[in-house]
């Protein structure tokens, strides 16, 4: 049996989704690519104006029909909602989370001065860096990598802000300019990562796939979306987040891993950023997640996303 893999067409979504494909023939399974367009190929608007799920739905439709096998998504792009006929059997490990800047004269944001045009159409961006109080104009931005940076190189934008993740995945991360820290850009929850997406009653595609799953990531993207989901926000809510596992000390010197996570609401115009953390025990990723959005909330989370 041949493993047909659905996937947008952009070369991002064909390389990542290449990728999945390799390890999987690699393992001793036949496997290829079925291309399908989502209404988010089709449109040139902004992604909150389409709906949610605009990169996935087609895909998802075409595993319910039987036509593919296999999904692979960037899974910031995939709603919280739970399908009950779909599974995620596989996370990969993660490329980089952070949001990256591509400007003119390899300049980082800093350098930008005042009335400088960068662009993004995610509300998420525009809050944080409307937040930094930098006086930058910020114009919307969609189309596929190549076009975003075009508008760089042809000096219609002095920068763009986009996912550090794809450059990578398309080997064109040496035109990075700057790669934000979190505590300066949170990216999206699950940004970076990949989720690879089949039918729940397929157990033999199911443990197949389960082998490219990465235990650290699927813990990390669990405790992001579990914030995103708690807060009922959409994949295009002004909403960042990251977790990590990482390594702590106990009081005896012994190491052991917890899950560090943060994340953060902020006010489109910049003008209120509410922000929040904790960490605790990876087996309660989701939990924590929850946790987490609790305490935004309780500070105000829910009037700021309203008030976009």
């Amino acid at each position: 049996m041949t493993i047909r893999i659905g996937t947008r067409g952009s070369l991002l979504a064909t390389t990542q989704s290449g990728v999945i494909r390799d390890q999987l023939i690699a393992a001793g399974h036949d496997a290829e690519l079925v291309v399908i367009t989502t209404a988010g190929d089709m449109s040139a608007e902004p992604v909150e104006k389409i709906g949610v799920g605009v990169f996935t739905t087609a895909i998802r439709n075409a595993l319910h029909a039987r036509d593919i096998d296999v999904a692979v998504h960037s899974y910031k792009d995939l709603p919280t909602a739970v399908d009950p006929v779909l599974t995620i059997a596989a996370v990969p490990p993660r490329e980089d989370s952070r949001d990256a800047l591509v400007a003119s004269g390899g300049r980082v944001l800093g350098e930008l001065p005042p009335g400088s045009t960068v662009g993004t159409s995610a509300p998420r961006r525009i809050a944080q860096l409307n937040a930094l109080g930098l006086g930058l104009e910020i114009r919307p931005l969609r189309g596929n990598l190549d076009s975003r940076l075009g508008k760089v190189a042809s000096g219609e934008l002095d920068a763009v802000v986009v996912a550090r993740a794809g450059l990578v995945r398309i080997g064109r991360a040496d035109e990075v300019t700057e790669a934000f820290d979190p505590v300066v850009l949170l990216p999206a929850p699950a940004q970076g990562a990949l989720a690879v997406e089949c039918r729940s009653d397929d157990a033999e595609l199911v443990s197949i796939l389960a082998e490219l799953d990465d235990a650290p990531t699927r813990a990390a993207v669990d405790a992001e979306r579990a914030v995103l989901a708690a807060l009922e926000a959409g994949c295009t809510a002004p909403v960042g987040a990251i977790a990590e596992v990482v390594e702590s000390l106990d009081d005896d010197g012994r190491i052991f891993t917890e899950l560090s996570l943060r994340a953060a609401v902020a006010a489109e115009d910049g003008s209120d950023v509410i922000r929040s953390s904790l960490v605790g025990p990876v087996e309660r990723a989701a939990d924590l997640g929850r946790e987490l959005a609790v305490e935004l909330l309780d500070r105000g989370a829910a009037e700021v996303m309203r008030s976009q």
